[in-house]
Formats: C-alpha cells, structure tokens, sequence
C-alpha cells in the first residue's frame, strides 16, 4: 500500500516506533547534537552575587564558599574589572554593615549605608551596561538577625510584618537614589512589593523594576551564606516567613499575590530541589522567572570536586542546564565566573 503522505502515519497504520524511529540518529554527530539542543546555557543568563563589608583593602574569604570573599568597596573597581572581561551581565549585591541594631537602620543610611556605597563605587567603576540588583532585606543588618524588627503582640516572639514593610520601602528608596538598576526583596513579607512599589512610584522611580523572591522556601541549602553575611538568627529560626518545602501550591499563590501587586520578575529560591516549582511558574504565568542556585548547592559541589569524587565542569553545567531546562530565564549563581571561562573556552 502506497503512504499517503498527507496523512499522519499513525492513522495509516504505519509503523512509527522501532525501528523505523531511532532516536539515536539524532545523537550521532557533536553537530547535529548541538543543532537540535532544546535548552542551552548562555553567560546572560548569569547573575553574580557579590558581598561588600565595611572597611579597606581587605577581601576575607568564605571558608565554605570556595573563590568568593567579603570585599570592601575600594576594592570593586578591580573587581568589576574581571566581571566585565568574562561578560557576565548582572550583579546582585549584599551587604555586611558595621553596625546592625533592632531594626537594621543602616540599610536605609543614604551616605553610610554600605550597599549605597557599593552602588556608587560600581557605577563609576563599570564600563559596559553592567546590570546593578541589590537585594532587600534586613537580616544582614538587625542584631538579632531576622528580616525585620521583631514583635511580641502575636503572643510569641516573630517579626513584625507591617513595621518591617515601612522599613523596606525606606531601604528600596535609599538603595534607588544611590543608582540601583534593580530592586530585589527577599524577607518574604506578605505585602513587600506592593509597599516597594508604592514607595518607588510616589518619589519617582516607576521605572524601577522590582524581581521579587516570590516562592522562598525555609531550606536548609543556605547555610553557608549565613556565614557569608553574617546574617544567622539569634534565636529561633525563619519558618514562620519562609515558606515549608513541601508545598507547592502555596507557592503558586505567593506568586500570584506578588504579580498583582507590581513584581516584574519572580524568584524561586532555592533552585536545584524546586524545578517542579519554576517550572509551574513558567507554565502558570508566563512571566520572567529567576532561579536561586543557592550557598549550600555550589559548597556541594566544590566540596565533591575538591575530593575528586565528581566532574566539576561537567556536573555544574548540567546544574545550571536544568535549572534553565525547567523554566529559568536568569540564573543567580556562585559559579558565573566559572562558567563564563567554560563557556567562553568551548566556544574558542
């Protein structure tokens, strides 16, 4: 019987399995892998974070985070420098004040604040359209230290959500008159973006955009960026604002509520575990979404790599590869100055 080519197969009743398919004829040639590659990992996609502190000329490493270190602001200009020759187009800064208190009032200090200082100190240093996110938050900058100041009227101990709102549109303010490109809240607050996004618009910043930690979960991956910024709570732990690693459709609803109120871009953090969550994300919403390659992911990694127990190249790039496959548009990981050098080399 002739095959009418205007027909499916399936309803001529051809075959369409083995061996007539053979998937493999696609993986033969590095090319013709290369040509039908659906996702595939790119430097833009890269966010670096960067850790300032208080001070001069000193870089303190982070034992637990190989190749990344406390720097103060003097020595960013040099930093810059590196970021830009690997084009890495975007970084998200955290900040390590000298003193923190109840409230973490440094964080709005238009002159001494030390994210303000960095700011500035990158601006001037930048020579390309370097991408400058600061993350929002308090834990860096209270003494105790939790995302806001902290009340009893619940009948316990817990952050004051409604205080901690005025607070973060005080610091969103300050953070965009020092040259924030980009304004990222992270305390998991109910209500953050629309008080930021209320802030930024009254005193004219609507152009502004805010990417929101939208879906945050209450990991235990984030352990060595306490370290990094000094941020460990004092007592109990984060579990009542963070979000419970078993849901999911809670997810979907914090999301939601962060769009309606103004969120251009939407975070899941961590990412590595919660592919199921970026990608109901994308799927749900259509909108830019960002994924948190966390502190405890990469120490994994470099810790396995440094016992020669895994590939670090390869394992990395199949990392960051399923984040994007899932869903991920911007990627903020520790490894982006790795993997602009890997990328760059493969293309060479």
């Amino acid at each position: 019987m002739a095959t009418d080519l205007s027909r499916p197969a399936a309803e001529q009743g051809a075959a369409t399995g083995f061996p007539t398919t053979r998937l493999r004829r696609l993986r033969q040639h590095p090319r013709l892998r290369d040509i039908v590659r659906e996702n595939e990992l790119r430097v833009d996609d890269l966010i670096l974070p960067l850790f300032v502190r208080t001070g001069s000329g000193v870089r303190q490493p982070i034992s637990s985070m190989p190749g990344h270190a406390q720097m103060t602001v003097d020595l960013l200009p040099g930093e810059i420098r590196e970021i830009e020759s690997l084009r890495i187009p975007a970084v998200i800064l955290f900040g390590i004040p000298e003193h923190k208190d109840a409230v973490g009032s440094e964080s709005w200090d238009d002159k001494a604040g030390i994210v303000q200082q960095a700011i500035r100190a990158i601006k001037e240093a930048a020579k390309s359209d370097l991408l400058v996110i600061v993350d929002l938050c308090f834990c860096e900058y209270t003494d105790h230290g939790h995302c806001g100041p902290i009340s009893e009227r619940t009948g316990r101990v817990d952050v004051d959500n409604d205080a901690t709102l005025e607070n973060l549109a005080r610091q969103a303010l300050s953070l965009a008159r020092a040259g924030a490109d980009m304004i990222a809240p992270s305390g998991m607050m109910d209500g953050m973006v629309g008080a930021i996004r209320q802030a930024l618009d009254g005193e004219g910043f609507e152009h502004l955009p805010i990417m929101s930690y939208a879906a945050k979960y209450a990991s235990a991956f984030y352990g060595p960026f306490r370290q990094a910024v000094e941020s460990a709570p004092q007592f109990g732990d984060r579990r009542s604002y963070q979000m419970d690693p078993a849901n999911s459709d809670e997810a979907m609803r914090e999301v939601e509520l962060d769009l309606v109120e103004g969120a251009d871009i939407i975070m899941v953090k961590p990412a590595m575990a919660y592919g199921d969550i970026i990608r109901r994300v994308k799927d749900r919403f259509g909108v830019p979404v960002a994924a948190y390659n966390v502190s405890g992911e990469f120490a994994m990694v470099k810790a396995a790599a440094e016992r020669g127990w895994i590939d670090e190249q390869r394992i990395t790039l199949e990392i960051l590869t399923g984040i994007k496959r899932a869903g991920a548009d911007l990627i903020l990981t520790y490894f982006a100055k790795d993997v602009s050098r890997w990328l760059q080399n493969a293309a060479s």
